[in-house]
Protein backbone atom coordinates (compact mmCIF):
# COMPACT_ATOMS: atom_id res chain seq x y z
CA UNK A 1 0.00 0.00 0.00
CA UNK A 2 2.83 2.41 0.91
CA UNK A 3 4.65 1.68 -2.36
CA UNK A 4 1.44 2.35 -4.32
CA UNK A 5 0.95 5.76 -2.65
CA UNK A 6 4.59 6.67 -3.29
CA UNK A 7 4.25 5.84 -6.99
CA UNK A 8 1.09 7.97 -7.27
CA UNK A 9 2.90 10.88 -5.52
CA UNK A 10 5.85 10.61 -7.94
CA UNK A 11 3.52 10.63 -10.95
CA UNK A 12 1.78 13.77 -9.63
CA UNK A 13 5.13 15.56 -9.18
CA UNK A 14 6.18 14.73 -12.73
CA UNK A 15 2.86 15.90 -14.07
CA UNK A 16 3.10 19.15 -12.12
CA UNK A 17 6.58 19.81 -13.56
CA UNK A 18 5.32 19.28 -17.10
CA UNK A 19 2.19 21.37 -16.54
CA UNK A 20 4.16 24.16 -14.76
CA UNK A 21 2.19 23.82 -11.53
CA UNK A 22 2.45 22.27 -8.08
CA UNK A 23 -0.51 22.46 -5.79
CA UNK A 24 -2.07 25.90 -5.96
CA UNK A 25 1.12 27.64 -7.17
CA UNK A 26 1.24 28.20 -10.93
CA UNK A 27 4.67 28.84 -12.47
CA UNK A 28 4.55 31.17 -15.45
CA UNK A 29 7.74 30.34 -17.34
CA UNK A 30 7.22 33.17 -19.82
CA UNK A 31 7.04 35.76 -17.02
CA UNK A 32 10.17 34.34 -15.38
CA UNK A 33 12.04 34.46 -18.68
CA UNK A 34 10.99 38.07 -19.27
CA UNK A 35 11.96 39.06 -15.72
CA UNK A 36 15.42 37.50 -15.99
CA UNK A 37 16.03 39.09 -19.38
CA UNK A 38 15.10 42.50 -17.95
CA UNK A 39 17.46 41.99 -14.99
CA UNK A 40 20.25 41.01 -17.36
CA UNK A 41 19.85 44.30 -19.21
CA UNK A 42 22.71 45.68 -17.10
CA UNK A 43 24.34 49.06 -17.44
CA UNK A 44 27.79 48.46 -19.02
CA UNK A 45 30.75 48.89 -16.69
CA UNK A 46 32.73 52.01 -17.55
CA UNK A 47 36.51 52.27 -17.80
CA UNK A 48 36.09 55.81 -16.42
CA UNK A 49 35.43 54.47 -12.92
CA UNK A 50 37.85 55.93 -10.35
CA UNK A 51 35.83 56.40 -7.13
CA UNK A 52 34.99 53.31 -5.09
CA UNK A 53 33.72 52.10 -1.76
CA UNK A 54 36.33 50.95 0.73
CA UNK A 55 36.41 47.18 1.09
CA UNK A 56 34.32 46.07 4.06
CA UNK A 57 37.21 44.25 5.72
CA UNK A 58 39.45 47.32 5.42
CA UNK A 59 36.72 49.67 6.63
CA UNK A 60 36.01 47.61 9.75
CA UNK A 61 39.66 47.70 10.79
CA UNK A 62 39.66 51.49 11.07
CA UNK A 63 36.33 53.15 10.30
CA UNK A 64 37.43 56.62 11.41
CA UNK A 65 40.13 56.77 8.73
CA UNK A 66 37.54 56.41 5.93
CA UNK A 67 34.56 58.32 7.35
CA UNK A 68 34.13 62.09 6.81
CA UNK A 69 33.91 63.97 10.08
CA UNK A 70 32.78 67.39 8.86
CA UNK A 71 31.78 67.53 5.20
CA UNK A 72 30.49 65.20 2.48
CA UNK A 73 31.93 65.55 -1.01
CA UNK A 74 30.29 63.54 -3.76
CA UNK A 75 27.36 61.13 -3.54
CA UNK A 76 28.58 58.34 -1.23
CA UNK A 77 28.06 60.31 2.00
CA UNK A 78 25.61 62.86 0.63
CA UNK A 79 22.66 63.59 2.91
CA UNK A 80 24.04 61.98 6.07
CA UNK A 81 22.49 63.66 9.14
CA UNK A 82 25.81 63.97 10.99
CA UNK A 83 27.23 66.05 8.11
CA UNK A 84 24.17 68.27 7.67
CA UNK A 85 25.67 71.25 9.49
CA UNK A 86 28.14 71.88 6.67
CA UNK A 87 25.51 71.99 3.91
CA UNK A 88 24.70 75.65 4.51
CA UNK A 89 28.40 76.51 4.55
CA UNK A 90 28.90 74.71 1.24
CA UNK A 91 26.21 76.90 -0.27
CA UNK A 92 28.00 79.97 1.10
CA UNK A 93 31.15 78.83 -0.69
CA UNK A 94 29.10 78.41 -3.85
CA UNK A 95 28.01 82.03 -3.48
CA UNK A 96 31.65 83.06 -2.99
CA UNK A 97 32.51 81.15 -6.17
CA UNK A 98 29.77 82.96 -8.11
CA UNK A 99 30.86 86.35 -6.77
CA UNK A 100 34.42 85.74 -7.98
CA UNK A 101 33.54 84.30 -11.37
CA UNK A 102 32.34 85.69 -14.68
CA UNK A 103 29.51 83.18 -15.08
CA UNK A 104 26.16 82.43 -13.45
CA UNK A 105 24.54 79.36 -11.91
CA UNK A 106 22.84 78.42 -15.18
CA UNK A 107 26.13 78.15 -17.04
CA UNK A 108 27.71 75.98 -14.35
CA UNK A 109 24.65 73.76 -14.04
CA UNK A 110 24.72 73.29 -17.81
CA UNK A 111 28.38 72.19 -17.67
CA UNK A 112 27.61 69.60 -15.00
CA UNK A 113 24.46 68.42 -16.81
CA UNK A 114 26.37 67.94 -20.07
CA UNK A 115 28.85 65.73 -18.21
CA UNK A 116 26.32 63.85 -16.09
CA UNK A 117 26.83 60.45 -17.73
CA UNK A 118 30.60 60.74 -17.50
CA UNK A 119 30.35 61.83 -13.88
CA UNK A 120 28.11 58.93 -12.94
CA UNK A 121 30.47 56.54 -14.71
CA UNK A 122 33.27 57.68 -12.41
CA UNK A 123 31.56 55.99 -9.45
CA UNK A 124 31.77 52.25 -8.87
CA UNK A 125 28.10 51.93 -7.99
CA UNK A 126 24.84 53.25 -9.33
CA UNK A 127 24.02 56.63 -7.80
CA UNK A 128 20.38 56.61 -6.72
CA UNK A 129 19.76 60.30 -7.30
CA UNK A 130 17.47 61.90 -9.86
CA UNK A 131 19.24 63.96 -12.50
CA UNK A 132 18.36 67.37 -11.01
CA UNK A 133 19.46 66.34 -7.52
CA UNK A 134 22.68 64.79 -8.84
CA UNK A 135 23.62 67.88 -10.88
CA UNK A 136 22.89 70.18 -7.94
CA UNK A 137 24.96 68.05 -5.56
CA UNK A 138 27.98 67.96 -7.89
CA UNK A 139 27.83 71.71 -8.55
CA UNK A 140 27.61 72.66 -4.86
CA UNK A 141 30.36 70.23 -3.83
CA UNK A 142 32.66 71.19 -6.71
CA UNK A 143 32.32 74.89 -5.92
CA UNK A 144 33.08 74.14 -2.28
CA UNK A 145 36.27 72.23 -3.17
CA UNK A 146 37.42 74.94 -5.57
CA UNK A 147 36.90 77.66 -2.96
CA UNK A 148 38.76 75.61 -0.34
CA UNK A 149 41.70 75.39 -2.71
CA UNK A 150 41.53 79.09 -3.53
CA UNK A 151 41.25 80.22 0.07
CA UNK A 152 44.31 78.17 0.97
CA UNK A 153 46.32 79.98 -1.70
CA UNK A 154 44.84 83.46 -1.23
CA UNK A 155 44.10 84.40 2.35
CA UNK A 156 42.38 87.64 1.34
CA UNK A 157 39.50 85.52 0.03
CA UNK A 158 38.69 84.39 3.56
CA UNK A 159 35.95 86.45 5.18
CA UNK A 160 36.18 87.45 8.84
CA UNK A 161 33.31 85.15 9.75
CA UNK A 162 34.47 82.13 7.76
CA UNK A 163 33.47 79.11 9.85
CA UNK A 164 36.28 76.93 8.48
CA UNK A 165 39.45 79.02 8.31
CA UNK A 166 38.80 80.88 11.55
CA UNK A 167 38.46 77.60 13.43
CA UNK A 168 41.77 75.75 13.02
CA UNK A 169 40.40 72.41 14.20
CA UNK A 170 37.62 72.57 11.59
CA UNK A 171 39.99 73.58 8.79
CA UNK A 172 42.19 70.61 9.64
CA UNK A 173 39.26 68.16 9.65
CA UNK A 174 37.92 69.51 6.35
CA UNK A 175 41.33 69.13 4.73
CA UNK A 176 41.48 65.48 5.72
CA UNK A 177 37.86 64.90 4.68
CA UNK A 178 38.86 66.10 1.20
CA UNK A 179 41.40 63.26 1.02
CA UNK A 180 39.08 60.41 1.93
CA UNK A 181 38.80 57.60 -0.59
CA UNK A 182 34.98 57.66 -0.70
CA UNK A 183 34.69 61.45 -0.42
CA UNK A 184 35.73 62.46 -3.94
CA UNK A 185 34.40 64.08 -7.09
CA UNK A 186 36.20 63.78 -10.45
CA UNK A 187 39.01 66.26 -11.00
CA UNK A 188 37.93 66.97 -14.57
CA UNK A 189 34.70 68.66 -13.45
CA UNK A 190 36.68 70.87 -11.06
CA UNK A 191 38.90 71.94 -13.97
CA UNK A 192 35.93 72.55 -16.28
CA UNK A 193 34.12 74.74 -13.76
CA UNK A 194 37.29 76.60 -12.75
CA UNK A 195 38.18 77.38 -16.35
CA UNK A 196 34.63 78.49 -17.13
CA UNK A 197 34.73 80.87 -14.16
CA UNK A 198 37.79 82.75 -15.51
CA UNK A 199 38.79 83.31 -11.88
CA UNK A 200 42.42 82.69 -12.78
CA UNK A 201 42.52 86.02 -14.65
CA UNK A 202 41.94 87.78 -11.32
CA UNK A 203 44.37 85.62 -9.32
CA UNK A 204 47.78 85.73 -11.01
CA UNK A 205 46.65 83.40 -13.77
CA UNK A 206 47.12 80.31 -11.60
CA UNK A 207 45.78 77.02 -12.92
CA UNK A 208 43.74 74.59 -10.84
CA UNK A 209 46.75 72.25 -10.77
CA UNK A 210 48.88 75.00 -9.23
CA UNK A 211 46.40 75.95 -6.51
CA UNK A 212 45.79 72.28 -5.71
CA UNK A 213 49.53 71.77 -5.33
CA UNK A 214 49.68 74.79 -3.01
CA UNK A 215 46.85 73.26 -0.96
CA UNK A 216 48.97 70.17 -0.34
CA UNK A 217 52.27 71.98 0.04
CA UNK A 218 50.91 74.24 2.76
CA UNK A 219 49.87 71.29 4.94
CA UNK A 220 52.01 68.41 3.69
CA UNK A 221 55.13 70.24 2.51
CA UNK A 222 57.42 67.23 2.27
CA UNK A 223 54.81 65.30 0.30
CA UNK A 224 53.95 67.89 -2.38
CA UNK A 225 57.33 69.10 -3.61
CA UNK A 226 58.12 71.75 -6.21
CA UNK A 227 59.82 69.02 -8.23
CA UNK A 228 56.51 67.15 -8.45
CA UNK A 229 54.79 70.27 -9.79
CA UNK A 230 57.46 70.67 -12.45
CA UNK A 231 57.93 67.06 -13.55
CA UNK A 232 54.81 65.05 -12.73
CA UNK A 233 51.66 64.92 -14.86
CA UNK A 234 49.43 66.27 -12.11
CA UNK A 235 46.75 67.34 -14.59
CA UNK A 236 46.07 63.63 -15.18
CA UNK A 237 44.83 63.15 -11.61
CA UNK A 238 41.36 61.60 -11.47
CA UNK A 239 40.52 63.31 -8.16
CA UNK A 240 42.12 65.13 -5.22
CA UNK A 241 43.37 61.97 -3.50
CA UNK A 242 44.97 60.79 -6.73
CA UNK A 243 46.62 64.22 -7.09
CA UNK A 244 48.40 63.66 -3.78
CA UNK A 245 49.42 60.18 -4.87
CA UNK A 246 50.95 61.42 -8.12
CA UNK A 247 53.02 63.98 -6.18
CA UNK A 248 55.14 61.14 -4.80
CA UNK A 249 55.38 58.81 -7.78
CA UNK A 250 58.89 58.05 -9.06
CA UNK A 251 59.62 60.07 -12.17
CA UNK A 252 60.41 56.95 -14.20
CA UNK A 253 57.09 55.33 -13.23
CA UNK A 254 58.55 51.91 -13.84
CA UNK A 255 58.96 48.81 -11.72
CA UNK A 256 62.23 47.94 -13.44
CA UNK A 257 64.53 49.44 -10.79
CA UNK A 258 66.99 46.69 -11.69
CA UNK A 259 66.79 43.05 -12.68
CA UNK A 260 65.60 40.77 -9.93
CA UNK A 261 68.07 38.15 -8.77
CA UNK A 262 65.25 35.71 -8.11
CA UNK A 263 64.28 33.47 -11.00
CA UNK A 264 60.92 32.59 -9.48
CA UNK A 265 58.08 34.68 -8.11
CA UNK A 266 58.21 34.72 -4.33
CA UNK A 267 56.28 36.19 -1.42
CA UNK A 268 58.31 39.22 -0.55
CA UNK A 269 59.43 39.59 3.04
CA UNK A 270 62.23 41.86 4.25
CA UNK A 271 64.12 41.48 7.54
CA UNK A 272 62.89 43.65 10.39
CA UNK A 273 64.83 46.69 11.57
CA UNK A 274 66.08 44.69 14.57
CA UNK A 275 67.35 41.89 12.32
CA UNK A 276 69.00 44.38 9.99
CA UNK A 277 70.76 46.09 12.88
CA UNK A 278 72.08 42.74 14.12
CA UNK A 279 73.48 42.16 10.64
CA UNK A 280 75.26 45.48 10.73
CA UNK A 281 72.91 47.49 8.52
CA UNK A 282 72.87 51.19 9.33
CA UNK A 283 69.89 53.49 8.81
CA UNK A 284 70.38 56.99 7.44
CA UNK A 285 68.03 59.73 6.29
CA UNK A 286 67.90 59.91 2.49
CA UNK A 287 68.15 63.26 0.77
CA UNK A 288 65.65 62.58 -2.01
CA UNK A 289 62.51 64.70 -2.17
CA UNK A 290 60.45 61.60 -2.98
CA UNK A 291 59.30 59.48 -0.06
CA UNK A 292 59.47 56.41 -2.27
CA UNK A 293 63.16 56.84 -3.08
CA UNK A 294 64.62 54.20 -0.73
CA UNK A 295 68.14 52.91 -1.40
CA UNK A 296 70.37 50.21 0.09
CA UNK A 297 74.05 50.76 -0.61
CA UNK A 298 77.27 49.65 1.12
CA UNK A 299 75.39 48.32 4.14
CA UNK A 300 73.39 51.51 4.62
CA UNK A 301 69.63 51.81 4.13
CA UNK A 302 68.81 55.34 2.99
CA UNK A 303 65.23 56.28 3.76
CA UNK A 304 63.67 59.76 3.27
CA UNK A 305 62.17 60.93 6.55
CA UNK A 306 58.53 60.03 7.12
CA UNK A 307 56.59 61.95 9.76
CA UNK A 308 53.74 59.90 11.25
CA UNK A 309 50.88 61.97 12.70
CA UNK A 310 47.23 60.97 13.26
CA UNK A 311 46.41 62.77 10.01
CA UNK A 312 49.21 61.04 8.09
CA UNK A 313 47.76 57.71 9.22
CA UNK A 314 44.44 58.66 7.56
CA UNK A 315 46.26 59.73 4.39
CA UNK A 316 48.31 56.53 4.13
CA UNK A 317 45.28 54.31 4.66
CA UNK A 318 43.24 56.08 1.97
CA UNK A 319 46.08 56.13 -0.55
CA UNK A 320 46.62 52.43 0.04
CA UNK A 321 42.91 51.64 -0.38
CA UNK A 322 42.69 53.69 -3.60
CA UNK A 323 45.70 52.03 -5.21
CA UNK A 324 44.41 48.57 -4.39
CA UNK A 325 41.10 49.33 -6.10
CA UNK A 326 42.23 51.39 -9.07
CA UNK A 327 45.93 51.39 -9.89
CA UNK A 328 47.94 48.89 -11.88
CA UNK A 329 51.23 50.13 -10.44
CA UNK A 330 50.84 50.25 -6.65
CA UNK A 331 53.79 52.41 -5.63
CA UNK A 332 52.34 53.85 -2.40
CA UNK A 333 50.96 50.45 -1.39
CA UNK A 334 54.41 48.89 -1.92
CA UNK A 335 56.02 51.72 0.06
CA UNK A 336 53.68 51.08 2.98
CA UNK A 337 54.26 47.32 2.66
CA UNK A 338 58.04 47.81 2.82
CA UNK A 339 57.74 49.94 5.98
CA UNK A 340 55.53 47.34 7.66
CA UNK A 341 58.16 44.69 6.91
CA UNK A 342 60.79 46.78 8.68
CA UNK A 343 58.67 47.72 11.67
CA UNK A 344 56.93 44.92 13.53
CA UNK A 345 57.70 45.54 17.20
CA UNK A 346 58.39 48.41 19.58
CA UNK A 347 62.09 47.55 19.34
CA UNK A 348 61.91 48.10 15.57
CA UNK A 349 60.19 51.44 16.19
CA UNK A 350 62.98 52.50 18.56
CA UNK A 351 65.58 51.75 15.88
CA UNK A 352 63.90 53.61 12.99
CA UNK A 353 62.84 56.54 15.17
CA UNK A 354 66.29 56.74 16.74
CA UNK A 355 67.89 56.88 13.30
CA UNK A 356 65.58 59.71 12.21
CA UNK A 357 64.05 57.95 9.21
CA UNK A 358 60.64 57.96 10.91
CA UNK A 359 59.37 60.76 13.14
CA UNK A 360 56.76 59.48 15.57
CA UNK A 361 54.13 62.09 16.45
CA UNK A 362 51.74 59.53 17.89
CA UNK A 363 51.31 58.89 21.61
CA UNK A 364 53.96 56.20 21.95
CA UNK A 365 56.18 53.72 20.15
CA UNK A 366 53.62 51.05 20.97
CA UNK A 367 50.95 53.04 19.10
CA UNK A 368 53.20 53.35 16.05
CA UNK A 369 53.98 49.63 16.11
CA UNK A 370 50.24 48.90 16.26
CA UNK A 371 49.61 51.21 13.29
CA UNK A 372 52.17 49.42 11.14
CA UNK A 373 50.84 46.03 12.20
CA UNK A 374 47.34 47.14 11.15
CA UNK A 375 48.61 48.42 7.80
CA UNK A 376 50.45 45.13 7.29
CA UNK A 377 47.14 43.26 7.47
CA UNK A 378 45.75 45.44 4.66
CA UNK A 379 48.72 45.18 2.28
CA UNK A 380 48.49 43.31 -1.00
CA UNK A 381 51.90 42.81 -2.56
CA UNK A 382 52.35 41.44 -6.06
CA UNK A 383 54.76 38.55 -6.40
CA UNK A 384 56.09 39.90 -9.68
CA UNK A 385 55.48 43.67 -9.47
CA UNK A 386 56.78 44.71 -6.07
CA UNK A 387 58.62 48.02 -6.40
CA UNK A 388 61.17 47.25 -3.69
CA UNK A 389 61.92 43.67 -4.74
CA UNK A 390 65.59 44.39 -5.47
CA UNK A 391 66.12 46.06 -2.09
CA UNK A 392 64.39 43.20 -0.25
CA UNK A 393 66.62 40.68 -2.02
CA UNK A 394 69.75 42.68 -1.16
CA UNK A 395 68.72 43.00 2.49
CA UNK A 396 68.00 39.27 2.77
CA UNK A 397 71.37 38.42 1.21
CA UNK A 398 73.11 40.83 3.59
CA UNK A 399 71.42 39.31 6.63
CA UNK A 400 72.23 35.81 5.40
CA UNK A 401 75.96 36.42 5.74
CA UNK A 402 77.39 34.86 8.93
CA UNK A 403 80.49 37.05 8.65
CA UNK A 404 78.43 40.24 8.68
CA UNK A 405 76.43 39.07 11.69
CA UNK A 406 79.62 38.20 13.60
CA UNK A 407 81.20 41.53 12.68
CA UNK A 408 78.06 43.43 13.70
CA UNK A 409 77.94 41.60 17.03
CA UNK A 410 81.53 42.59 17.76
CA UNK A 411 80.83 46.21 16.88
CA UNK A 412 77.57 46.46 18.81
CA UNK A 413 78.48 44.40 21.89
CA UNK A 414 82.21 44.91 22.30
CA UNK A 415 83.20 48.03 20.36
CA UNK A 416 80.15 50.21 20.87
CA UNK A 417 82.14 52.72 22.98
CA UNK A 418 85.83 53.72 23.00
CA UNK A 419 86.39 52.31 26.51
CA UNK A 420 84.78 48.97 25.75
CA UNK A 421 86.91 48.72 22.61
CA UNK A 422 90.07 49.48 24.60
CA UNK A 423 89.08 46.89 27.20
CA UNK A 424 88.57 44.21 24.56
CA UNK A 425 91.87 45.11 22.88
CA UNK A 426 93.69 45.03 26.22
CA UNK A 427 92.18 41.66 27.02
CA UNK A 428 93.24 40.36 23.62
CA UNK A 429 96.81 41.64 24.09
CA UNK A 430 96.91 40.09 27.57
CA UNK A 431 95.72 36.80 26.14
CA UNK A 432 98.48 36.85 23.49
CA UNK A 433 101.13 37.66 26.09
CA UNK A 434 99.87 34.86 28.29
CA UNK A 435 100.08 32.41 25.39
CA UNK A 436 103.60 33.58 24.54
CA UNK A 437 104.69 33.23 28.18
CA UNK A 438 103.25 29.74 28.33
CA UNK A 439 105.02 28.72 25.15
CA UNK A 440 108.33 30.11 26.41
CA UNK A 441 107.95 28.26 29.70
CA UNK A 442 107.30 25.00 27.89
CA UNK A 443 110.33 25.51 25.63
CA UNK A 444 112.61 26.17 28.64
CA UNK A 445 111.52 22.93 30.21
Amino acid sequence: MICFVAKIWLILIRLSDKMGMFGDHIIDVDNITTSIEEELNLHPLSDQCCIYRVATSTFRMNEVSFTPQIVSIGPFHHGKPELKNMEEHKRRYLQDFLDLSNANVKKYASIVKQNETRLRNCYAENIELFSDEFVKMILVDAAFVIMMLLKCSFKHLRSNNDRIFHRPWMENDVRYDMLLFENQIPFFILKDLYEASEISTKLQGLSLVKITHTFFKEKWNSWATDEALEKQSLSEAVHILDFMRICQLPLSKSYTRKSSKSKNSIAWCAPSATELKRAGVKFKVGLSTSKLDIEFKDGILYFPTLKITPGKEITLRNLQAFEQCHCHDKYINDYIAFITMLVETEKDVEIVVGSGIIQNWLRSNARLATLFNDLAQEKLVSRVRFYYSDIVEDLNMHCGSSWRKWKATLEQDYFNTPWSGISVLAAFVLLILTVIQTVCSVMQV
